[in-house]
């Protein structure tokens, strides 16, 4: 009778205990919970239309900190020479902005899609690629 009254309280012991654990988080409340830097875009594609030849190439592409630390461009780089970015070089704080600005050489005629690469600290996307597009007129 002792063992059998024994046993029963040891498993409702073990019971207990493995109700008492916290349960694992889902994906989104973890990732919800995940410090660091998060990088976020306005957008990532800046069309052109129809540019004359030597017209404006200039694009400015804006993000946002939503992180709760500082967020770090590393680098940014252009696909090719005939488009040249700058870029925010200061850590971008929680709740600010900072942007990328994209000069295209509007003297070479005809379409155009070019690829801006980011690199930052961000903890959800640390490589994010940007686009200009368009068309430059004679």
């Amino acid at each position: 009778m002792k063992k059998i009254l024994l046993a029963s309280l040891m498993a409702l012991f073990s019971f207990g205990i493995a109700n008492a654990q916290d349960k694992p988080a889902t994906a989104t409340e973890a990732q919800a919970e995940q410090n660091g830097p998060k990088i976020e875009f306005t957008s990532t594609t800046h069309d052109y239309g129809e540019i004359k030849k030597g017209g404006d190439g200039n694009c400015e592409f804006t993000f946002t900190n939503v992180g709760n630390e500082p967020l770090i461009l590393s680098n940014v780089r252009a696909s090719c020479g005939c488009t040249t970015p700058s870029w925010t070089k200061a850590p971008v704080m929680p709740g600010k902005t900072g942007t990328i600005k994209v000069r295209y050489n509007t003297n070479n005629i005809g379409g155009f899609s070019k690829r801006v690469t980011v690199n930052s600290n961000s903890t959800t996307t640390p490589t994010v690629t940007l686009t200009i597009k368009g068309t430059v007129k004679q």
